[in-house]
């Protein structure tokens, strides 16, 4: 009738426009379906949030929403009843509706029943709530409609699920140290960009994450303000406003999206100000204890939790901590009690979230003493190590995270730095699943703390060299809709998740089928990053950038380099790197596991297939064209770097050969292998120099493999390309050497190091010279078989072996020029061996350049290991060396202008060969 009627209005000549239109609008208005939303708890602001998305679609496509608190009779077109299942006005509802409805009380769970015009969310919490809002508003996007029948039951698998922000930057800041970064306009300014955060905050709950982590060394300095220490304050009054205006702005949004904000530290760290009233350093890994650091650190948290109720803490006991007995004693009566202290001041009886992140320290330990004081405990360990490499993690890294999740408290597992896929685009969910169920399966974690796919560092923005730069969050969005999507259910099946995700790619790019050749690029490269690194890298470590290449000598004597002590052990599957396969190989022995050649064949393959599935993608993108072209880009980039390790590793096992053989064609035959590495670097440098303004967010010293960073140096394709055609170049050069001495051997001349005289404060040190048969301490009969020549002229201190293991090791002294101490650090594994400095756990370990193995098997001691030497730098003045507790040799002072070229002795190996990286320098 009603469309007759105005068809006959539309044939009367007679009515004005203008009452057309009314009558036209008045008719649609009628037509308009309508939804009533029966909210039971109106406060509770993640169930208002949930029903403002989910009201706010339904308005959009046209329906019109009412909103009520009550189930009244006269209610016309849809009702959508949403509540908390423990809500004693909701159990009402939910009786006059039906009996048999199927409740879901699993934490953050909900339920959606739809019968007809009837549907129900039931929250087993405000969270549940939250999600059941979001479950339907995804439905009815995707079908344009509201479900007449469905009874759907859904909760997370994972408790916690979080994402995290660095509050750092790519170098350190003027007259500061690592971590150190004060909260103000001039170092983060998107740090008080409200939109951006409500971008960030809608993403994370988008993805169902339910954890906001903010990481920063020592963040007190810059939000709370103590009446004892009013001089520890890092920002100005104004500054110190506004942080607290963000984090209450930041809290209040975070926890309408049902997410938890919680704030990083690391310990023991001082504010700037605070240290220079005291005359200390802000950080010293070789300081113990002292009280006034104690009683600032403790009420600055108490403080902290009084001005801040809404946030939980993250530790870090590691890295600037002088032992793990100082670990257990900093958490439980510094840490727990100051976070008790802060409850006490405004009545909370309930438990803030502190996790305890398990870092360069013994975290079952410090839990045990922990947990009878606190309860509300969780414990965090990095899931392979700071790169991303496996789901199939083992050995020695995997039982810390098995250990930690039979306490009784959460467990989290971090997916750390990812130093392996910097900078270019990951997102392969098909890795990304197996990882989440690696986690809950073989490490026992029940918990994700995800940091950013790549430029953590330089956080909001990414390396892409746009204006205006990308933001990471948008560039990424894939990585954090899988980690997300696994998080929270990681056992869904792998044929629907490959249709779910090629509909994905396909809406995101408008390209329809074609989005199955995106994923299928997606999940080729995801493989190659990960398998290079753990077959060839020397660390898991944010030390080694590995899209940037390795060196020759970085893959024939890894260890020389430091490989860190359980990485080939625990970041992948059983297998074997290059010196053990070519060992085999020589000796005829069988393989075991995953070997170089069946890794250089994978990853060839899945460039190739990557590369071929993004180019037939590429003729039918419809939208968001110029990002597809940087994907395509990456995608190329991964390839070319597959095919850059392909040739060095065929290289590098003709020159291990020659380690056996002693054939000169052997290396021969590894030139055109190596020349053709260097042709694909070159395209790569192509592909990425007018693309990338880096590979790696953190430019400083702390990165040193393939090549030192120092300075902001060596970030880019373009830098390292010189240092590979050098190295091309001495190779060639070394080969006809040896060619011309018709097969006798080659000895590398070096020059002798020249020592220089300190003036130690301790004048009751002996000495002792390096020669044979001299004794190294003063309480032990260990003495100098052989050593590298370039030592001869050096005096080292005769130390005592046991006060070094009980005390450690400090020598005072005065020098009139800038000197090096060559300090010796035994190549072996013992409770009294100081261990060398690791940048994976010390984020100081290089503050005096001594990351890195100057001359490595340098000296032979029958009895003990052999000797890799080692340089700490110090300017002229009065200086302190200090070294944790464990056997060391002092082996003397060097001038501090002369360089030591890094090489291999190989004294004192034993049933070993040689290094043969001399070879490239």
């Amino acid at each position: 009738m009603r469309i007759k009627l105005i068809l006959s209005i539309l044939n009367n000549k007679v009515v004005k426009p203008f009452y057309l239109l009314l009558i036209i609008l008045s008719f649609a208005a009628c037509q308009k379906k309508s939804v009533t939303i029966v909210n039971t708890d109106s406060t509770n602001p993640r169930i208002q949030y949930g029903i403002e998305k989910l009201s706010g679609i339904l308005k959009k496509k046209g329906y019109k929403v009412t909103l009520s608190d009550s189930l009244a009779k006269d209610i016309k077109g849809s009702r959508i009843l949403i509540g908390e299942i423990d809500n004693v006005n909701f159990q009402k509802i939910i009786h006059q509706l039906s009996d048999s409805i199927k409740l879901n009380r699993h934490k953050e769970g909900f339920s959606i029943e739809a019968e007809k015009k009837n549907i129900m969310i039931a929250g087993a919490d405000a969270s549940g709530v939250l999600y059941g809002c979001q479950e339907l508003t995804n439905r009815f996007k995707n079908s344009g409609k509201l479900p007449m029948h469905l009874k759907f039951v859904d909760q997370p698998e994972m408790v916690i699920r979080g994402a995290c922000i660095g509050l750092q930057k790519t170098t350190f800041l003027p007259g500061r140290d690592v971590y150190e970064y004060p909260y103000t306009p001039e170092n983060f300014p998107w740090f008080y960009d409200k939109e951006l955060w409500i971008r960030y905050l809608d993403m994370l709950e988008a993805d169902r994450m339910n954890a906001l982590y903010l990481w920063n060394g020592h963040p007190f300095a810059s939000l709370v303000k103590l009446k004892d220490y009013p001089f520890a304050v890092e920002v100005d009054d104004s500054t110190f406003a506004k942080n607290k205006k963000m984090f209450k702005f930041l809290t209040e949004e975070a926890n309408k999206r049902g997410i938890f904000v919680i704030q990083m530290f690391y310990n023991i760290i001082v504010s700037k100000p605070f240290a220079e009233h005291y005359g200390i350093k802000t950080q010293d890994r070789n300081r113990p204890i002292i009280p006034v650091i104690a009683d600032y650190t403790r009420k600055s948290i108490a403080a902290f939790i009084e001005e801040y109720p809404n946030m939980g803490l993250m530790v870090c006991l590691g890295e600037s901590m002088h032992t793990i007995d100082d670990d257990v004693k900093w958490f439980t009566g510094t840490i727990i009690p100051g976070v008790k202290d802060g409850l006490a001041k405004i009545g909370r009886t309930d438990e803030p979230p502190i996790i305890l992140r398990a870092h360069d320290t013994d975290a079952k330990r410090v839990m045990e003493a922990a947990l009878p004081l606190y309860k509300n405990l969780y414990t965090m360990a990095k899931y392979n190590g700071e790169s991303l490499t496996t789901y199939e993690p083992r050995g020695s890294w995997a039982k810390i995270h098995q250990d930690l999740s039979k306490l009784g408290s959460v467990h989290i597992a971090n997916v750390h730095i990812l130093a392996n896929l910097e900078p270019f685009r990951y997102g392969s969910p098909d890795f990304i699943r197996k990882s989440v169920q690696a986690m809950h399966s073989i490490l026992g974690a029940n918990g994700l703390h995800l940091y950013p796919q790549a430029s953590y560092w330089d956080w909001p923005y990414t390396a892409d060299k746009t204006n205006p730069r990308l933001l990471e969050m948008d560039r990424d969005w894939i990585w954090y809709k899988a980690w997300g999507r696994y998080a929270w259910n990681c056992h869904r099946d792998s044929l629907s998740e490959t249709d779910y995700w090629s509909k994905e790619l396909g809406s995101y790019y408008d390209c329809g089928k074609y989005g199955r050749d995106i994923l299928i690029a997606y999940d080729q490269t995801g493989e190659i990053a990960p398998k290079l690194l753990r077959r060839f890298g020397i660390s898991d470590g944010n030390r080694q950038t590995l899209l940037l290449g390795m060196f020759m000598s970085q893959l024939v004597n890894p260890y020389k380099w430091r490989v860190y002590s359980n990485f080939y052990s625990s970041n992948g599957p059983e297998g074997e790197i290059l010196l053990e396969y070519a060992e085999k190989e020589w000796n005829h022995l069988p393989h075991q596991g995953e070997t170089p050649p069946q890794v250089i064949r994978e990853v060839l393959q899945h460039g190739k297939l990557a590369a071929e599935a993004i180019d037939k993608a590429a003729g039918h993108i419809k939208g968001n064209r110029d990002e597809f072209k940087r994907l395509q880009n990456d995608v190329h980039c991964y390839n070319l770097i597959a095919n850059f390790f392909a040739e060095k590793v065929h290289a590098a096992l003709l020159v291990l050969r020659y380690k056996y053989s002693d054939d000169i064609s052997d290396l021969e035959q590894a030139i055109p292998y190596l020349e053709k590495s260097l042709d694909y670097y070159k395209q790569l440098v192509q592909l990425t120099k007018d693309n990338y303004l880096y590979a790696n967010s953190m430019q400083t010293s702390q990165r040193r493999i393939p090549i030192s960073g120092a300075d902001g140096q060596n970030k880019t394709w373009a830098e390292l390309l010189p240092h590979y055609q050098e190295e091309f170049s001495n190779f060639k050069r070394n080969v006809r050497t040896i060619k011309s001495l018709n097969g006798n051997k080659i000895e590398k001349e070096r020059a002798v190091l020249q020592p220089v005289k300190v003036n130690l404060s301790d004048k009751s040190i002996q000495k002792f010279e390096i020669s044979k048969n001299q004794k190294i301490y003063s309480d032990m009969n260990y003495a100098i078989d052989t050593f590298a020549q370039e030592l001869k002229d050096f005096t080292g201190l005769k130390l005592s072996f046991d006060k070094q293991i009980k005390e450690g090791t400090r020598i005072e002294f005065n020098c009139s020029q800038p000197v090096k101490v060559l300090v010796g650090f035994f190549n072996g594994n013992s409770y009294k061996i100081l261990q060398p400095p690791t940048l994976e756990t010390n984020a100081n370990a290089n503050n005096h350049g001594q990351a890195d193995i100057k001359i490595a098997n340098a000296i032979d001691i029958p009895g003990l290991y052999p000797v890799n030497i080692y340089t700490y730098a110090y300017d002229a003045g009065k200086n302190v060396l200090q070294l944790d507790k464990g056997i060391v040799l002092i082996v003397g002072f060097l001038d501090g202008n002369q360089e030591i070229k890094t090489w291999d002795a190989g004294l004192g190996i034993r049933d070993n060969i040689q290094g043969i990286d001399w070879l490239f320098y």
